[in-house]
């Protein structure tokens, strides 16, 4: 049995490191120096070339690198009873809602305007906190916890999502609700995950719909934003502004105009990063348990996309 490490453009040797500690016999093999590739059991990956996985005859089980997975679900050409598995990283969902919670309290406490008014020298104590109330869409383990927290703080929240919920603890409004959970909200977080049903779902049909000046926060996917409508959509007010940490393509191109819309705050794809030495005992539990033709822990639902 071999592992194949899967990462175009991203260095593995720290996960290697990791690993090896947790299991010096276990043979490594990092893409594209892939001498062996029948000797593959275990796919590890983020972004793979589409199709590559057909190259590994004797594959039992793909595990993503991150929570996401829908880098994965995108390639068709993977045989069905291959089970996918994902990190679930206590740590990834700390780090993802201390960021949102940051960008909801600079939106509340207004930290543009009082950036901008810096660089004008302008003294203005007038309106110090806008009135928020959250929508988180996607109520997975990580839109639950901002739920929570923004909670703890006081603020008026609503979740979202594509199924129904019953005796949720907050406010919830299902797929077709989405009207009446948009108009409820002036400050939308996208945390869902990126399936068919949801790509381009920030789209300029949906920003009609939101309440007018609403701030969006997005932290899941790029493909989840349709570019040119949030730039419309700022321009029209529908939306006042926007924090981005994920986008369509990464890095951003430097012609983006993103770069230069001062009502957009942006961060390099960092809301939350997969820590190697927290989520490599995962990925280690599940080597063991399919050695052993026991259930893999964090099983994805392909028909649910997560």
């Amino acid at each position: 049995m071999s592992l194949a490490i899967i990462s175009p453009g991203k260095n593995p040797s720290t996960w290697i490191s990791v690993i090896r500690t947790l299991d010096p016999t276990l043979k490594i093999q990092v893409y594209p120096d892939i001498s062996n590739p029948e000797e593959v059991e275990i796919a590890f990956l983020w972004q793979h070339p589409e199709g590559l996985l057909a190259e590994f005859p004797n594959l039992k089980l793909i595990s993503s690198m991150g929570a996401g997975v829908d880098h994965i679900l995108r390639d068709h050409s993977i045989d069905s009873k291959i089970p996918i598995v994902r990190i679930v990283d206590e740590k990834l969902t700390w780090s993802m809602t201390n960021y949102v919670v940051m960008g909801v309290l600079n939106y509340h406490r207004q930290l543009p305007r009082y950036q901008k008014d810096k660089l004008h020298k302008i003294w203005d104590m007038s309106n110090p906190e806008l009135e928020v109330t959250v929508g988180v869409m996607g109520v997975g383990a990580l839109g639950y916890d901002v739920l929570e927290k923004l909670a703890m703080m006081d603020f008026p929240v609503v979740g979202f999502g594509f199924s129904e919920k019953k005796g949720f603890k907050y406010p919830y409004y299902s797929k077709n609700e989405l009207q009446e959970f948009l108009k409820s909200v002036n400050v939308l977080i996208c945390l869902l995950p990126l399936t068919a049903a949801t790509e381009n779902i920030l789209n300029k049909s949906f920003f009609s719909k939101c309440t007018p000046g609403t701030y969006l926060i997005n932290v899941a996917r790029g493909k989840h934003l349709v570019e040119e409508d949030l730039i419309q959509a700022l321009d029209q007010g529908q939306l006042s502004g926007a924090m981005l940490d994920v986008y369509r393509a990464e890095p951003l191109p430097e012609s983006h105009p993103f770069w230069d819309d001062p009502r957009i705050t942006m961060t390099p794809h960092i809301a939350s990063v997969t820590n190697p030495k927290a989520a490599a005992p995962q990925l280690m539990e599940n080597i063991k348990r399919i050695k052993e033709n026991r259930e893999v822990l964090n099983l994805v639902d392909r028909v649910k996309g997560y």
